[in-house]
């Protein structure tokens, strides 16, 4: 199976890029049943990838100017600083509770994604900063809390506050990739033993897609397209957690 890994990644990474988030959702899970350790290879390979997918697709969408600067900063930075604290306090709650509720959420912002909902543009900077500082600390708390990525719910939180699906998706690839090297960096100090060559295949497949994937979304969807697609992704993953990790 490790011979796919490089093209299936590069269809993940083309996916996920048009969607501001990195996909280690699916790069972690896939990585283990390829036969990798859990630990020591799939998680610190799987959050690299991550890293590099939102990094590649950030540098387009800043190229484009299709990022939100003081939004995708903010979240970021906040989102880096609160992460640690949710994980500080990850064995003080039922992990079952803590993923249905984000599931629920998940869903919740699918749903209202899929039907178009969004209240009243947010246009003040106070507004703008505000929305970064409280969006990102309770991203990142909640991501550190059950050991998740925020790259999910940036894009809904970024819309549902009244920004543009498309700014909101170029946003969210700026925002993850601070929070996303901050998890990696903590795992790759610490328990990543790589094999160097798998490592590389990877990271050139997921570079190659994120990069087409990031070009065809600034140049040819629409932003109905990317809300549809967004939200048809939130629910899938929705279900997948409380299937797989609730019921």
């Amino acid at each position: 199976m490790l011979i796919l890994l490089p093209g299936l990644f590069f269809a993940i990474a083309f996916v996920f890029s048009m969607l501001g988030m990195g996909g280690s959702q699916l790069y972690i899970p896939i990585l283990f049943w390829a036969g990798l350790d859990f630990k020591t290879q799939a998680i610190p390979l799987g959050m690299l990838l991550n890293v590099v997918n939102t990094t590649s697709a950030a540098v387009t969408y800043a190229r484009k100017h299709m990022i939100h600067w003081r939004l995708g900063l903010s979240f970021g930075l906040t989102m880096m600083a609160a992460a640690p604290v949710g994980t500080a306090v990850h064995h003080l709650l039922p992990s079952r509770l803590l993923i249905l509720i984000f599931a629920l959420f998940t869903a919740t912002a699918g749903i209202l994604m899929w039907i178009g909902w969004q209240p009243k543009r947010a246009s003040s900077h106070r507004a703008h900063l505000v929305l970064g500082l409280t969006g990102g600390a309770f991203l990142g708390f909640t991501a550190g809390l059950i050991g998740r990525g925020g790259g999910s719910f940036v894009v809904p939180l970024l819309y549902m506050a009244g920004v543009d699906a498309r700014t909101a998706a170029a946003t969210s690839a700026l925002a993850v990739t601070f929070s996303g090297s901050a998890s990696f960096i903590s795992h790759v100090a610490t328990t990543a033993h790589p094999d160097w060559r798998l490592w590389g295949l990877c990271v050139a497949a997921v570079l190659a897609g994120s990069q087409a994937g990031s070009r065809f979304m600034s140049s040819r969807l629409k932003g109905s397209t990317v809300k549809k697609v967004f939200a048809a992704v939130l629910i899938g993953i929705a279900a997948t957690l409380i299937i797989k990790d609730v019921i």
